[in-house]
């Protein structure tokens, strides 16, 4: 239980006191909290909200689309390491099974969720259809803590969880950025923000490195890496981000360009391993840098978003929590099944086949990004409302994965 309640100040605490702080202020004042969400910070400001040939700079958008962008860069940063190293753990045979579990994990949902919307009516779909994507996704954090309680530690499960997760992140990052656009699309926005990535990988590390051939004490990288650090990337971030704000796609996407011109270690221990901290590449400094702010950004996020009223309950709560508890420990299980079974992927050395369907069950808890996708999605009101209390509900997962796990006889490997 140390070990639980430390992951659990390490990675969510915040995030799940925002979001409990969210959900009582929305049920004993509504308006007062709605006031609090949308408060302008800064009306006719050069980002924000645009409407009326102005933007305006509320709360909501402040975390949602600007301070957000560091946390889908964490997560970008995970995805990029899994793709690009050597050894990352998205690449070669060991990968395929949990990335046909992935693809299983995201189409079980939507067929499930857009299924029973369809008997619902076709009032009912229309007014639901967009939000498809809310069910695909898994909240890694909580979802590994699951998984530890489940399967322990060292259980060969547990990996496969995360490999899964992390291959989740990446679908959803491009879901995010192909479905749900921030508003009118103007792509020629973007070269800005490619160009900033080329630049800053140019000037401040691929010419250093080439300057520093046959020099083994390295001046000119060594300078950059002192004398400016982090800078010339937090400017390309700028940059970055304010391309994607204008161009229509959401902005919290922005930083995804610079974080693959970051210079990087040549391996990765995993997103939660202890090992990490002691990498001292810049892309590991700058993700242990950003660790607390992170943590307090996951908390106003919670704040801001997880304030709905018991009463907003509706079909689109309903079909959040389908997708999710039932979609995706089915398309796990059977896209798992495919790819270990007919066509002879296998799975990870002392891992059974019904441990995926435990497997689908932890993943199942979608919250954090699943809350993303509900603001995304839909515009404030009652379907919006309805569906983030299905992101919420989520954590039945939790109880479904413990109950599951018990049934299915798993047996706990400790770490």
């Amino acid at each position: 239980m140390y070990r639980v309640w430390n992951f659990l100040t390490n990675y969510s605490l915040l995030l799940i006191i925002g979001a409990l702080t969210a959900l009582v202020w929305a049920n004993i004042d509504a308006d007062s909290y709605h006031h609090f969400v949308e408060y302008t910070l800064w009306d006719h400001a050069p980002i924000g909200h645009a409407h009326d040939g102005h933007r305006t700079l509320t709360l909501h958008y402040l975390v949602n689309d600007v301070l957000m962008a560091f946390f889908f860069g964490i997560a970008a940063k995970e995805v990029w390491e899994a793709v690009v190293l050597k050894d990352g753990s998205l690449r070669g045979k060991k990968a395929a099974t949990p990335l046909f579990a992935t693809l299983g994990g995201m189409l079980g949902p939507i067929a499930i969720y857009l299924g029973m919307a369809s008997l619902f009516g076709s009032t009912t779909y229309d007014a639901v259809a967009n939000g498809w994507a809310i069910p695909t996704a898994t909240d890694i954090a909580f979802s590994y803590l699951v998984g530890r309680l489940v399967f322990g530690a060292g259980h060969p499960a547990v990996r496969f969880l995360l490999l899964l997760a992390i291959a989740d992140d990446a679908a959803g990052l491009i879901i995010l950025a192909i479905f749900y656009p921030s508003g009118e699309l103007a792509l020629e926005w973007l070269v800005m923000s490619f160009a900033a990535a080329a630049i800053v990988f140019v000037l401040a590390n691929w010419l250093p490195r080439r300057l520093d051939r046959h020099k083994q004490d390295r001046p000119n990288s060594t300078w950059v890496r002192r004398r400016l650090g982090v800078l010339p990337y937090a400017i390309a971030g700028c940059f970055s981000w304010y391309g994607f704000m204008a161009s229509g796609l959401h902005p919290s996407l922005g930083l995804l360009p610079i974080v693959a011109t970051i210079p990087h270690a040549d391996r990765a221990f995993g997103i939660f391993a202890d090992a990490e901290k002691y990498l001292t590449d810049l892309l590991n400094r700058i993700e242990h840098g950003l660790k607390n702010p992170v943590e307090i950004i996951l908390f106003f996020f919670g704040l801001l978003n997880a304030g709905v009223e018991l009463g907003s309950i509706g079909d689109a709560t309903w079909l959040v929590l389908a997708g999710l508890l039932v979609g995706k420990p089915l398309g796990i299980f059977v896209m798992g099944w495919i790819a270990a079974r007919p066509l002879g992927l296998g799975i990870p050395e002392g891992m059974r086949i019904v441990d995926l369907v435990v497997i689908g069950c932890v993943a199942a808890i979608g919250f954090t990004v699943s809350l993303f996708f509900a603001s995304a999605a839909f515009d404030p009101g009652p379907t919006q409302d309805a569906a983030k209390m299905g992101a919420l509900f989520s954590f039945a997962a939790a109880v479904l994965a413990l109950v599951s796990g018990k049934l299915l006889r798993v047996q706990k490997h400790p770490g």
